[in-house]
């Protein structure tokens, strides 16, 4: 009787779930779809697409507009694609990310006093890999000139009426800003006023940026003068940027305030096509970026979750937050200590992470009774046929890796003293979301970031030069395949996600958020897979947050990114039997309103032959269909 009462109860509560109302409409189209972090930049979007271009090349002018409108990432930045390409039906995947530059060693480092890289100024900057990444896009996949893709973005640098959360955050950030001589120019627009930045709504005008725009379109435009093709006319303007005068300037403007990148250090950097990585859940395939991105995290977690029957649980009870969290924690204490670079030594041990039976064993761990704070790094060596070669330095970290023993978190793993809107700060930091698709069959997910506010402007370029150096450990024993050193990428959290079924796209999805993007992507993908939602409500959806992880920005002493084990963020929303089940496990709770994070997604109705767009309601992200 009480297994009835408590199943119907489930269905009752399911019924009602899917009886709420979401805060935003769903998005219908059937020619297009195109959504990303700000009104103004899906609108750039649309503009391509009603142009006659495809989901790529909407993309690139979505990452052209938001990089103008610096909505948390600048033109110095980075980004990350997953594409399906409907002529091959295959998701492939496209690494802008930018290198450490010339000189960046762990020496270098230590020697000023850190234990992290910078979190700001030059000395965080990577190389720029987003305008290299835009141009591979459309060299390859895309239909358009680049001058037509950038012709939004060039609109709005020649002055567009600013967003309030923009122009604050330059207020908020002056004098940080004031540091800078290039980025005070741009930003504080009037300089030595009560209020330096521009306000909200005000014309804000970027001249350089503008000019720099310019000069890649000239390139392209003159190469096709002289009769050479589309692509050739396209790496002419790529080749501008990375070898020719912008690059002098971009190069000038970095050393003048201290920074590292060199010529050599431009040139030699190239975009990288990738094949993503992917594991199947209960009939789904799931696909994610490589190690040098924590996007496995969500794989791992759904190879370990496949051994619950979450469903039965339901939605946010306290056992579905516990067993998640706990999930999480497990893919997250593996991530902090064996992703890196793929194209760096060591190599990293992908199978055995990605190996099923390897998560039956990380499965095997969680206990329903309360939150193991001393969770660590698993040992997966043995699942693809080797010898784990940093037993010694996980021993030497107080890991037991003895599997027949739980894992033993070391003293300085079991948590810091961060304030909590430091600590959530650094948690959610940075980045935007694009996700675009067309009636062609292109689906393009993004998750570009780096030069946010309060940005460095390399010289008279007017592009805001990256901060992702932060995401470099000095240190082997947090994470040896990690280690910063010339010519290497940081592992960093941005993670677009691309899902199939019987072949064709089912969702694509992307999120912004730091350290928090892979738990609310795998919290909107259950909510869709396992309890039905659909993908607005999936977006809007109540999710939680753990900290028990190694942050991946903010803080350059050890104690500003260790772990806050047994801290949860949860919806202001949630039940007091929940809360207490919660507390009586050994979590400590902390609230606030909105919780799914800004998630942006498409969902594919094959039945109907649509497209259904979701975009959360947690920020300003926002679409336009067709």
């Amino acid at each position: 009787m009480k297994r009835l009462t408590a199943i119907l109860a489930l269905i009752i509560f399911a019924k009602s779930l899917m009886a709420q109302p979401t805060q935003k409409p769903m998005l219908y189209g059937t020619n297009w779809m195109a959504i990303t972090g700000k009104p103004m930049a899906a609108t750039a979007g649309s503009m391509i697409f009603q142009q006659g271009g495809n989901a790529v090349d909407a993309a690139c002018a979505m990452l052209a507009a938001t990089c103008t409108m610096w909505d948390t990432l600048s033109w110095g930045g980075e980004t990350q694609v997953l594409i399906y390409n409907p002529k091959t039906k295959k998701v492939i995947a496209i690494n802008a990310m930018g290198v450490a530059p010339t000189g960046a060693t762990v020496a270098f480092f230590k020697g000023k006093g850190y234990n992290f890289p910078p979190e700001y100024g030059p000395l965080a900057a990577t190389t720029p890999g987003t305008p290299g990444g835009l141009i591979y896009m459309l060299v390859n996949y895309g239909s358009m000139s680049l001058e037509q893709v950038l012709a939004p973005a060039m609109h709005m640098a020649a002055g567009y009426a600013i967003e309030a959360q923009a122009a604050n955050a330059m207020e908020r950030d002056k004098d940080k800003i004031k540091q800078w001589p290039y980025s005070a120019k741009v930003f504080l627009t009037h300089a030595g006023q009560q209020r330096e930045a521009p306000e909200g709504g005000e014309i804000f005008v970027q001249k350089d940026l503008l000019n720099t725009l310019t000069k890649m379109v000239a390139a392209e435009k003159a190469a096709l003068k002289k009769g050479k093709g589309r692509k050739e006319a396209l790496m002419a303007a790529y080749d501008r940027f990375y070898k020719g005068d912008i690059a002098q300037e971009f190069v000038r403007g970095c050393q003048e305030q201290g920074g590292l990148i060199t010529m050599k250090d431009l040139a030699q950097w190239k975009p990288i096509e990738e094949e993503p990585l992917m594991v199947n859940y209960k009939g789904i395939d799931v696909y994610k970026l490589k190690q040098w991105t924590q996007g496995p995290v969500l794989l791992q977690a759904l190879n370990i979750l496949e051994n619950f029957d979450l469903k039965s649980m339901g939605y946010n009870s306290p056992k579905y937050i516990h067993t998640l969290y706990q999930a999480m924690n497990l893919a997250f204490a593996d991530r902090d200590f064996y992703y890196g670079d793929p194209y760096a030594t060591p190599a990293e041990p992908m199978k055995g992470l990605l190996s099923k039976n390897y998560a039956k064993q990380r499965a095997a761990l969680i206990g329903f009774d309360k939150n193991d704070a001393r969770i660590g790094p698993g040992n997966p060596y043995p699942f693809e046929g080797k010898v784990n070669p940093y037993i010694n330095l996980l021993k030497q970290r107080g890991f037991e890796m003895d599997t027949t023993i739980r894992n033993f978190a070391p003293t300085h793993d079991l948590g810091n003293n961060t304030p909590k809107e430091v600590y959530e700060d650094r948690l959610w930091r940075g980045t935007t979301s694009i996700e675009a698709a067309d009636k062609e069959g292109w689906v393009v997910s993004v998750t570009p970031s780096g030069g946010w506010l309060p940005a460095c402007i390399a010289g008279n370029t007017g592009i805001g030069m990256s901060q992702r150096m932060q995401s470099f450990v000095l240190d082997s024993a947090l994470n040896p395949f990690n280690v910063v050193a010339p010519g290497k990428r940081p592992r960093v959290t941005l993670s677009p996600s691309m899902f199939l079924k019987d072949g064709k796209p089912y969702l694509s999805a992307a999120v912004q958020g730091g350290d928090t993007q892979d738990q609310n992507l795998l919290q909107f993908f259950l909510n869709v897979a396992e309890f039905g939602m659909t993908v607005q409500k999936a977006t809007e959806a109540a999710n939680f947050n753990t900290n028990q992880l190694w942050l991946s920005l903010g803080g350059t002493k050890t104690a500003d990114r260790e772990p806050k084990p047994g801290q949860i963020l949860l919806n202001s929303n949630t039940k007091e039997e929940v809360r207490n089940a919660l507390k009586k496990m050994g979590y400590t709770l902390s609230f606030t309103d909105r919780t799914s994070g800004p998630i942006n997604a498409i969902y594919f109705d094959w039945k109907h032959g649509s497209f259904w767009g979701g975009s959360s309601n947690h920020g300003e992200d926002y679409g336009i269909g067709w």
